[in-house]
C-alpha cells in the first residue's frame, strides 16, 4: 500500500510561481510511477504531468509544457511539481497520485491518490 500527502498549494497572482509536493509512505518508492492530475470546479479532472520511477521518463499535458517540471526525489519518497508563469486558467485543485507501472497520463490507471492541495491563480 501507498499513502500519498500534498503540500504547497496556495494563492498566487498570475504570473508567479508554486511547488507542489507528495510525500509518499511505502517502500519501495521507486517501483511506483507517479503523476500530477487537476479538477476546477464543474470540470472533469485531468492529467497534468506523469514521471516514470526512476525519473527518466516525464510527460505533460500541452497546456502546462514549459511552465510545469514535475521531478522526484526517491531517497526522500517525494514527487513535486514546480509551476511557473502561473495563469488563473491553472486555479484547481491539485492530486498526486501513483501506480505500479509505467508513467502514464491515465487517471484510471493510478492505484493511489492524495487528498488533494487547492492552487488557486488570480490576475
Amino acid at each position: 500500500q501507498v499513502q500519498l500527502v500534498e503540500s504547497g498549494g496556495g494563492l498566487v497572482q498570475a504570473g508567479g510561481s508554486l511547488r507542489l509536493s507528495c510525500v509518499a509512505s511505502g517502500r519501495p518508492f521507486s517501483n511506483y510511477a507517479m503523476g500530477w492530475f487537476r479538477q476546477a470546479p464543474g470540470t472533469e479532472r485531468e492529467s497534468v504531468a506523469a514521471i516514470s520511477g526512476g525519473g527518466g521518463t516525464r510527460y505533460y499535458a500541452d497546456s502546462v509544457k514549459g511552465r510545469f517540471t514535475i521531478s522526484r526525489d526517491n531517497a526522500k519518497n517525494t514527487l513535486y511539481l514546480q509551476m511557473n508563469s502561473l495563469k488563473p486558467a491553472d486555479t484547481a485543485v491539485y492530486y498526486c497520485a501513483a501506480n505500479f507501472g509505467r508513467a502514464t497520463m491515465r487517471s484510471d490507471a493510478m492505484e493511489y491518490w492524495g487528498k488533494g492541495t487547492l492552487v488557486t491563480v488570480h490576475s
